[in-house]
């Protein structure tokens, strides 16, 4: 075995036990545990976000020990093992989930605590239809459930529902104005192209967040907003602000690293993003990261990523996530196109959002089929959203069936947006518009 191919190895079994430790977390399904720091009194929810995430689920977990009937602290506690399960890139943590809001519901069924923490758990899972059912109990339950109002619009917008999903987030807004309810808003206004109101609205998110985990969510958004737009130094600047805040936010640090890539300053981007995908191996910066080894020419070690891609994909799916849309967009560029594609048409069954439209008609096209991708390529640009890989791929497509007028249109486009966007789709932009008589703008 090669040097690099005992750091793959180790590297693969490294993220096996990232994604497998939460298991235990709860111990047995009665709800005992394993000791725990010592006994006070239950952290309230919004204490849990940042942070005070870790010190916090030690908390409830000791004040369980000695008041096993708080169905709020459980409910409470399975909620925070979400989203630990978010930040540590850990699916294995959703079992402690269920565990958790199982016990609240049988310590008093139909709380709206509890199963707030279901729609959480669902959306997690990409069960956005359930997502969507449990936060609509909860909310029949409490009307102004933070957890449930933000579920319900992040449920609708990756159903598809961008309609209902801005109906939703005006109606959040007005109840249960906060953090999580304007960053929603945000991507809400985002998706159908409004910029200018999506930055608006988490500037005003900024100014009233004070708790250092907030700080750092809404700068890191305001950061990856300004990425997606082209304006990397703004994009750095909200990163630093994020990192002041909290300077271990694995967000902020790829949101800087990808920053950094697009102005060109490679090592810094590569040193970046193998801090983010050391504590957290999700498909995201583990792409980024290969695709940056690719265009440097290392084609070993951006394998290598590859192929955590490949694991991460199975211990989710055995922890109940559908990862099908992250299947699709990693192999059809860097594996086996025919899995892309099957991958890509099972979620299109799904659920029909801008994304899901943009991942089906690529891996039509990576498979030859460009006539039949051009009517999803264009439908994942129509709401207006900006975002640079969805026009690259139109562009590409739209030059594969001949329309030449319209793939330099969209490929110049892209270089306008976000010239930065892809180490690899960057580079092959620019090269189909000399190809196609255009030059880059």
């Amino acid at each position: 075995m090669t040097r690099n191919s005992v750091r793959s190895a180790v590297a693969v079994v490294a993220l096996a036990l990232v994604l497998t430790s939460g298991a235990v977390v709860l111990g047995g399904d009665d709800g005992t545990e394993q000791p725990a720091v010592a006994t006070g009194p239950a952290p309230r929810p919004d204490a849990l976000r940042g942070g005070n995430l870790d010190r916090g689920v030690d908390t409830l977990r000791a004040h369980l020990r000695t008041q096993p009937k708080d169905s709020v602290s459980w409910a409470t506690l399975g909620t925070a093992y979400v989203e630990q399960a978010r930040t540590r890139g850990d699916p294995a943590l959703y079992g402690a989930a269920d565990r958790a809001l199982d016990r609240s519901l049988k310590l008093r069924p139909g709380n709206d605590a509890a199963l707030a923490g279901r729609a959480a758990v669902a959306a997690a899972r990409h069960d956005f239809r359930g997502a969507l059912r449990y936060a609509t109990d909860a909310l029949a339950a409490n009307p102004y459930g933070e957890r449930a109002l933000a579920t319900r619009i992040d449920a609708l917008v990756e159903l598809g529902r961008y309609g209902a999903a801005a109906r939703a987030a005006d109606e959040a807004d007005a109840r249960r104005p906060g953090v999580p309810i304007f960053t929603r808003y945000a991507y809400v206004r985002e998706l159908r192209g409004d910029v200018t109101a999506a930055r608006r609205v988490l500037g005003r998110a900024l100014d009233g967040a004070s708790a250092p985990g907030d700080v750092a969510y809404v700068s890191t958004a305001l950061g990856q907003l300004a990425w997606r737009q082209g304006d990397y130094g703004t994009a750095l600047r909200h990163c630093g602000t994020a990192l002041r805040a909290d300077a271990g936010y694995l967000p902020a640090l790829e949101c800087r690293a990808r920053a950094r890539a697009a102005r060109g300053d490679t090592a810094s981007a590569l040193a970046g993003l193998r801090s983010v995908v050391e504590r957290q191996p999700l498909p995201g910066p583990v792409l980024a990261l290969g695709e940056l080894y690719e265009a440097r020419g290392d084609a070993e070690r951006a394998r290598e990523q590859y192929r955590l891609v490949d694991t991460w994909v199975a211990l989710a799916r055995a922890n109940g996530v559908d990862p099908d849309l992250d299947t699709a967009l990693a192999e059809a560029d860097h594996g086996d196109r025919a899995v892309a594609l099957r991958a890509a048409r099972a979620e299109w069954q799904r659920r029909r959002t801008v994304h899901t439209a943009d991942a089906l008609g690529w891996a039509l096209h990576v498979n030859g089929r460009d006539k039949e991708a051009l009517p999803y390529a264009r439908r994942a640009t129509s709401t207006g959203f900006r975002e640079a890989s969805f026009l690259y791929h139109r562009g590409m497509i739209e030059r594969a069936t001949g329309e030449d007028r319209a793939a330099r249109g969209s490929l110049q486009a892209v270089l306008r947006l976000n010239p930065g966007f892809s180490p690899l789709g960057s580079r092959a932009a620019r090269a189909a518009l000399r190809a196609l008589g255009g030059g880059a703008p």
